[in-house]
């Protein structure tokens, strides 16, 4: 599998990351260390970290500074799934219990808090002001993003570009940001760390669009959650937008009363109307749109096997079942 071989070349340096982690993880408090390393050893793909890894080695970066700039981001996106877990309840995440479930909803949250934290002092370690400035913006951007999509929570009037811009903010930018930081490490030009930018915006895009089209198709295990979450939170994702604007009315009230209601009652008629009108295959387009541009964008760098494994990412993103 693509993932496994990327996984294989890169594996020294995310042995190196997270080394990083771990020792950037202590702390004097027991609870943030019992919490912290309960969320960063429960599993996880590692792709933020190691999309700045891969995009720092298409550019021969030859430091350190990728290591610790690799854990920072996935300390960032770490302390977002705390703060999420709590704002959504939920209870399982990569098949095992939340950490909000585990030690409840303030520790999850201070915790969340910490990590944010400790991940600005390791910006500053690196001393480059570009690199603070692309990280600042980044987390202020997921913070906008969160609150958009706590606004259009049973709200099932939000329309495909403003569920986009909610995965734009909350899920791509770090993503984006990530492969900036690589090209920044990497002495980059102007254009090619523009490039490395829109490549991650779009694979972010292009990832979190296939997580929602899981949440109606996925197998629990496979994904890690329970089928159905997004829609017991009321969050209106994309094959619940396309449905109802593909659909007939009845089809789409069946869908609105389900995203204003939330709970999990109303899930089989959803699915029902999702599969009829063949919501999930228009999701799925749009994910290899969104990778297609991707794989586009850094068509023009030199080859070398730290971009062929970023290609194989864009694909990996789109036929992926988990």
């Amino acid at each position: 599998m693509p993932i496994e071989q990327i996984r294989s070349f890169i594996a020294q340096d995310m042995n190196d990351v997270n080394d990083v982690i771990r020792d950037k993880l202590h702390s004097h408090v027991a609870l943030i260390r019992q919490i912290s390393k309960y969320i960063i050893n429960s599993g996880g793909k590692r792709l933020r970290p190691a999309l700045v890894i891969l995009s720092a080695g298409a550019f021969n970066y030859q430091g350190k500074y990728h290591h610790n700039l690799a854990a920072v981001v996935e300390f960032i996106h770490t302390a977002t799934l705390l703060h999420d877990d709590v704002v959504d309840e939920s209870e399982l995440r990569r098949n095992k219990e939340t950490a909000n479930a585990l030690f409840g909803n303030a520790a999850s949250v201070l915790v969340g808090d910490f990590l944010y934290s400790r991940a600005f002092q390791m910006m500053v370690e690196v001393d480059n002001m570009r690199v603070m400035q692309i990280l600042a913006d980044a987390t202020n951007t997921i913070a906008e993003g969160e609150v958009l999509q706590l606004l259009n929570c049973k709200d099932p009037d939000v329309d495909e570009e403003n569920y986009l811009q909610v995965i734009r903010f909350k899920t791509a930018k770090l993503f984006e940001a990530a492969t900036r930081l690589g090209a920044i490490l990497g002495n980059a030009t102007p254009e090619e760390e523009e490039a490395l930018a829109i490549y991650g915006m779009h694979l972010g895009t292009a990832f979190q669009l296939i997580d929602d089209l899981l949440d109606y198709s996925g197998d629990n295990h496979d994904t890690g959650k329970n089928l159905g979450d997004d829609l017991a939170e009321g969050k209106p994702t994309l094959p619940l937008i396309y449905a109802m604007r593909a659909g007939t009315e009845a089809q789409a009230d069946i869908i609105r009363k389900a995203i204003v209601e939330s709970g999990k009652d109303g899930f089989q008629p959803v699915l029902e109307v999702i599969q009829q009108t063949n919501a999930l295959d228009y999701a799925k387009k749009c994910a290899q749109a969104e990778a297609e541009t991707a794989s586009a964008a850094i068509a023009s760098l030199p080859d070398s096997d730290n971009k062929k494994y970023m290609l194989q990412l864009a694909t990996f993103a789109v036929t992926r079942n988990h």
